[in-house]
């Protein structure tokens, strides 16, 4: 294919004029009135089984060969080319075959789909009169979606053989949270929580060989079993505890189990009162207002947002199955109406930067309630209670991600740990990709094994006290410039550069090479993502803000890991700066909410990054497909 001749234009300075710029040297506008495109046929006389298509591969890479042929009067990597008017292919046809002359020229036209405004006075969005496809306007009404329940989420575990390593993540009070909504839905499933809290107990505090089955025991303790339960898995192994613990289940009747969890769980804070006959331990639905999130969903109309990139998230979180996750997590503790929220907070962490702590721009709000389907501004009161209710389902999504990531993580490859508002976090050190946020170092260790027990970089940041001395003392292998405190186990290393490791341990001094490179991105991605941009700003508990990063930045470390690997070191601030201000119009269907973007260069590696598949069954949508397109 040849590049196009060059066109006549309009620019700035007047008709004809090209690469002009606008006051303070911004790139300027050009507009293509007409262009011709010369497509050469080599090796063969076929143009192939649909030569149709051949024309719409024109009409996609259109946009890059103008920006190809303008790039040298456009700064930077040129604009966002979009078709904005219909626009018409003209086909002439050469020698083809064993003719002797083409046919007739073709006319092939591309317009937008013709849209149906609703009558005057019709409900609509509060932009306005909603609009509708021609195809939508006769579609019928879509079946009503119900979000899956927590028992899909722990079988879909059980069947890829990650429950039980799940499990091992969850708090207490999460373990029992999800216990009460599987009991009586999957008994099986509720048996293997049931199994993890019976087996902690066994192990912080094993029964004594003779004990009276009626003595007293603290809560927490294997002496709150009951004396029948107790004298069957005091010598069980781990496990049968399951086995053991389903008969149980199924010979005790509900009282008796919820009692029992009750009494091996920690504390537990349902959030709101309960209402009346509500299941004891149970999450109230709705908001502090007492409505539903998804009864004001947008179901019609469209919004133009100034950037794409939360809509971009959604696509490598499905990848892992996190997407999948949200709906049923949510579900367990009686909050699946409340997706948006969560969809709202994960939005402002790829949004602009809140100033003061927690002030956003208009255009953020706009932003970030488009993509959680609601119409703006999202109420951050109404974040700030559903982060306090949502509590025992975020290390549910938190636990999710980090088996993924470490299931791919190579443990030749380092991590990076690094201390983020008041706790640490820890990265895959190749693509810079999230694993885990704890508040001590001992929730970390269980995704340090998964990993492979790697070497870890220490990076400049203010760690909890007593975090190289914890590392040391679990056994892990680091290396570290953050200056030790007194009676910290480590020994300096000979190097340009003050460095320490931890005592008797063998250190890759190649590691010491790339340790400030790491540092300073690590650096920048707690800025960009922790310090810069918050999503709950004004809740108490950090727990959604934790998730909510995570999440960001995993999506972030994706798109810049499959765009940018070949040619540069993949880093999510990367995507962060680069996607940013990528703009979309936004519509919102029955059956799917559709994202287009401006043709040009970055919708093409997108694309070609197969970054812009349809994501169907989005939680916080309803259950619609969430699509991308370009124009």
């Amino acid at each position: 294919m040849n590049a196009p001749t060059a066109p006549p234009a309009e620019g700035p300075g007047g008709p004809g004029g090209i690469g002009g710029t606008g006051d303070g040297g911004a790139p300027g506008e050009i507009t293509v009135r007409r262009c011709t495109v010369t497509v050469v046929r080599r090796g063969g006389w076929s143009w192939g089984p649909e030569p149709r298509g051949l024309i719409s591969h024109v009409v996609e890479v259109l946009p890059e060969l103008l920006a190809d042929h303008f790039a040298e009067r456009l700064a930077a990597d040129g604009p966002d080319v979009e078709i904005t008017e219909p626009l018409t292919v003209t086909v002439r046809p050469g020698r083809s075959g064993r003719s002797t002359a083409g046919g007739p020229p073709v006319e092939v036209h591309f317009a937008p789909v013709p849209v149906v405004a609703h009558p005057v006075g019709e409900s609509g969005t509060d932009d306005g009169p909603s609009a509708r496809s021609f195809e939508e306007s006769f579609a019928a009404a879509p079946d009503p979606w119900t979000a899956p329940g927590a028992a899909a989420l722990f079988t879909e575990l059980a069947e890829r053989g990650e429950l039980d390593a799940l499990l091992a993540l969850l708090p207490d009070a999460s373990v029992r949270a999800y216990f009460l909504a599987l009991l009586g839905v999957d008994d099986t499933a509720a048996a293997r929580l049931l199994a993890e809290l019976v087996g902690r107990a066994l192990a912080a505090d094993p029964p004594p060989a003779h004990s009276p089955l009626g003595e007293a025991a603290r809560p927490g303790s294997a002496g709150a079993l009951p004396g029948r339960l107790r004298a069957a898995v005091a010598n069980a192994d781990r496990a049968e505890l399951p086995r053991l613990l389903a008969d149980f289940l199924a010979s005790a009747d509900r009282e008796e189990a919820i009692r029992l969890v009750r009494s091996l769980a920690g504390p537990y804070d349902p959030g709101p009162k309960e209402p009346p006959g509500a299941a004891a331990g149970s999450t109230a639905a709705g908001t502090a207002s007492g409505t539903s999130t998804s009864a004001g969903a947008r179901t019609s109309g469209e919004v133009r947002v100034w950037s794409a990139l939360p809509f971009l998230l959604a696509g490598p979180l499905a990848r892992i199955g996190y997407l999948d996750a949200i709906g049923p997590a949510l579900a367990g503790v009686e909050l699946a109406e409340e997706a948006p929220l969560f969809a709202a907070a994960l939005a402002y962490k790829v949004l602009g930067e809140t100033t003061r702590g927690w002030r956003r721009a208009e255009r953020d709000t706009e932003a970030a309630a488009a993509f959680a389907g609601l119409p703006p501004p999202v109420a951050e009161e109404r974040l700030t209670d559903f982060a306090r209710q949502a509590g025992p389902a975020l290390p549910v999504l938190d636990g999710v991600l980090a088996l993924s990531v470490c299931r791919g993580h190579d443990p030749a490859d380092p991590l990076l740990l690094t201390g983020a508002d008041d706790g640490l976090l820890l990265v895959d050190a190749h693509g810079m990709f999230p694993i885990a946020w704890t508040s001590e170092p001992a929730g970390l260790l269980p995704h340090w094994e998964t990993c492979g027990r790697p070497p870890v970089l220490l990076c400049d940041g203010p760690l909890p006290p007593g975090t190289l001395r914890d590392l040391a003392s679990a056994g892990v292998p680091f290396l570290t410039s953050v200056r030790p405190l007194r009676g910290d186990p480590v020994a300096r290393l000979p190097w340009r550069t003050p460095l320490w490791s931890a005592e008797g341990a063998a250190p890759d001094l190649r590691l010491a090479a790339e340790l400030p490179a790491h540092a300073q991105r690590s650096a920048d991605l707690v800025t960009a993502l922790v310090t810069g941009r918050r999503a709950v700003p004004l809740a108490r508990d950090g727990g959604l803000e934790r998730t909510v990063t995570l999440a960001a930045a995993l999506g972030l470390a994706t798109i810049a890991w499959t765009l940018w690997r070949d040619r540069e070191t993949p880093d999510p601030v990367l995507s962060l700066r680069r996607f940013a201000d990528l703009e979309a119009t936004v519509r919102f269907e029955a059956t799917a909410v559709r994202v287009r973007v401006p043709m040009g260069r970055r919708h093409l590696d997108l694309h070609n990054g197969g970054l812009l598949a349809d994501v169907p069954d989005v939680a916080w949508l309803g259950g619609r497909t969430l699509t991308f397109s370009a124009g």
